[in-house]
């Protein structure tokens, strides 16, 4: 009896030991996975923001009091018109996040979903999207639509009418 109960007790003592390792792995795990989603959210933070028709009024235009053309922005922006079902929006979309990261601090990029806000967009005439509104802090604001052949060369259209446009360096 004396022998089962030691044999019990020893067992016991070697599963007790064994949880509190498991236990302490998973904490190690859940600790790594914590700081890896930490950083991943800090990398995939958008440089794009997506306004609703009340956040365009105070950062791009307020058409509702102003008939003229008057910039409410601080930085000149690129507005993208689009729509979650959209292919040629859905390809644009990496792109200028990667141009909003590329020029940040110089202007902004910003998103106008045609599907939540029509009005938006029937205030600036857009019937087909991908459509592109470039918004200098002075002049007249400039629409373009449609994306080029590729990553690349839509990148490209996008660099050259920034610099024409928005920051007028020709």
């Amino acid at each position: 009896m004396k022998k089962l109960f030691l044999a019990v007790l020893v067992i016991s003592m070697s599963l007790t030991q064994a949880c509190q390792e498991g236990v302490k792995a998973s904490d190690e795990n859940k600790e790594k996975t914590e700081m890896k989603t930490e950083k991943t959210d800090k990398h995939s933070e958008k440089a794009t923001v997506t306004l609703t028709k009340e956040e365009f009024k105070k950062k791009v235009m307020n058409y509702e009091l102003n008939k003229e053309w008057k910039f409410e922005g601080d930085l000149p922006c690129i507005v993208d018109f689009y729509a979650d079902w959209c292919g040629p929006c859905k390809i644009a979309s990496p792109i200028l996040e990667e141009i909003a990261q590329e020029y940040k601090g110089k202007i902004n990029v910003y998103k106008v979903d045609t599907q939540k806000d029509p009005e938006v967009a029937g205030v600036f005439g857009v019937q087909g999207i991908p459509a592109f509104l470039y918004c200098p802090k002075e002049g007249e604001p400039r629409m373009t639509s449609g994306i080029g052949r590729s990553k690349e060369e839509t990148k490209e259209m996008f660099r050259k009418s920034i610099e024409e446009i928005l920051l007028n360096s020709k």
